[in-house]
């Protein structure tokens, strides 16, 4: 994978099941070496690394996002470039800006299980701690493939949004473990450092609910920033409160509501599969739980010429995509991007409308369109149990559209390309690359950027990518 690689971590003592578990997180982070990754867990990296940079450089003229670097621009020492820029930023700042525009457009790929969210989130830690502290390509393809392992690992452990917490409080234990790998911390500063981060980054679900904000797209970009700051404060020898999952007001207790089951023995090394793999690649900029219900009603806008004939619109969800996207009345009157691209009904009244769900989709004039919100007031969201069943694996929905004539049309989706079932190709995250970043970046350097991605392993550091970036959006 490279000269001057990561080693696999000196040994430390045999994990005892009674040992806390964020002890248990930094040993599996400490000991996972460049020897662990094969070479189809380094391959899904650069799939998932391709549509990481395409969504992140499409974003970067959106408000939000140059507010987010220009605050980066004027802080800290240069000590990690924002993407697609030759500036530089303190590494929590860099992490914080680039994760912003990672997430804008709710594009990067997600994960579904018993918490759903976005690993690729906290590739902006990898890329700002390598290149802060001088590493290796290796040593950063190390530290994304257990970016996502830890993250993903902790969504299967326990539901946070169900109890009212958001995502991030799993995103910075994720950040602080990634950036003190990059740091070379031993377990027990990499220990503290999670520590650290969760005590002070325990995330509400308001984030998500009612009327969504620009923070929707920027906590897991916080989660980041102090995952790398409860890094730093670790290195300092600064202790945390321990131990933070199991403790008598631990994360455990007030938090997830019940003890977290993970065996961090059963976690991704060579021979057991790294949870990057199923790990899906969003074809449209939507929540999560809706994009087959987006689907469903793209082929039902094929099947309906004229869509003065709607008269009524059933979408059959899952538990999950009912709560967080169709329970609301604040979702059929979306006033923000965030609140839109998190909606039910607007999406798939968009979809019905225009045939496609795209970025441009959630331009304000589209919120308050006469059409969108005349045939929005025609949805109805329903969960429907048989749907639930069949999640975390899939991710169905069923829209049904009964005309003005009686006759009702249906659609459903249980999975799309990009997910673990129908699985990536460079070809088509190709495509999807270039859907993403349209005109935002030159042909001749995008596909530059594209090489460097695809030679990963032959690169010395991340800061061939950061260049090639930076051309690719001045080109």
């Amino acid at each position: 994978m490279g000269a001057g690689g990561l080693a696999r971590g000196a040994p430390v003592a045999p994990r005892s099941d009674a040992a806390p578990l964020a002890q248990r997180l930094a040993e599996y982070v400490h000991a996972l070496g460049e020897a662990d990754i094969d070479a189809a867990t380094l391959e899904a990296l650069k799939l998932r690394l391709v549509d990481t940079f395409g969504c992140a450089l499409a974003a970067l003229d959106e408000p939000v996002i140059a507010r987010c670097f220009g605050l980066a621009d004027a802080s800290g020492p240069a000590e990690a470039a924002l993407i697609g820029t030759r500036r530089r930023s303190s590494a929590e700042l860099a992490a914080f800006a680039n994760g912003a525009a990672i997430r804008y457009y709710d594009l990067n790929d997600g994960y579904l299980s018993k918490e759903a969210g976005h690993p690729s989130d906290h590739l902006s830690v990898c890329l700002a701690v390598a290149q802060s502290e001088g590493r290796s390509i290796t040593d950063f393809i190390v530290s994304a493939i257990a970016a996502y392992e830890i993250e993903c690992r902790l969504f299967d452990a326990a539901s946070l949004s169900a109890r009212g917490w958001d995502n991030p409080s799993y995103g910075v234990v994720t950040a602080a473990l990634t950036a003190g790998k990059l740091m070379r911390l031993p377990v027990e500063q990499l220990t503290q450092a999670v520590n650290i981060a969760l005590v002070d980054h325990v995330a509400m679900n308001q984030t998500r609910v009612q009327v969504l904000s620009n923070w929707k797209g920027l906590a897991d970009a916080s989660a980041s920033r102090s995952g790398v700051f409860a890094a730093r404060l670790a290195r300092e020898g600064i202790t945390g409160p321990s131990p933070i999952f199991e403790g008598t007001m631990g994360f455990n207790r007030l938090v997830a509501g019940a003890g977290l089951e993970l065996d961090t023995a059963g976690f991704g090394t060579r021979g057991t599969g790294f949870r990057i793999h199923d790990v899906l690649v969003k074809p449209y900029p939507a929540q999560g739980h809706t994009i087959t219900a987006v689907e469903s009603a793209i082929r039902l806008s094929k099947r309906i010429p004229d869509r003065n004939q709607i008269e009524r619109v059933l979408v059959a969800t899952t538990q999950f995509g009912y709560r967080f996207t169709g329970s609301e009345r604040e979702m059929w009157a979306p006033a923000t991007k965030e609140s839109a691209d998190h909606s039910m009904p607007y999406v798939v009244a968009r979809a019905l409308l225009d045939g496609t769900i795209t970025n441009a989709s959630y331009a304000e004039a589209n919120l308050a369109a006469p059409d969108v919100r005349a045939l929005m007031a025609k949805i109805k969201v329903v969960e429907d149990p048989v749907l639930t069943a069949m999640t975390p694996r899939q991710i169905p929905n069923r829209v049904s559209v009964t005309l003005k004539s009686g006759e009702t049309l249906t659609e459903q989706a249980e999975d799309l390309w990009g997910s673990s079932r129908f699985p990536l190709t460079r070809a088509g995250i190709e495509a999807k690359f270039w859907r993403t970043v349209g005109s935002a970046i030159s042909r001749p350097h995008g596909e530059q950027l594209l090489s460097a991605i695809w030679s990963l392993e032959k690169a010395t550091s991340v800061d061939e990518l950061f260049e090639a970036a930076a051309q690719a959006r001045q080109g």
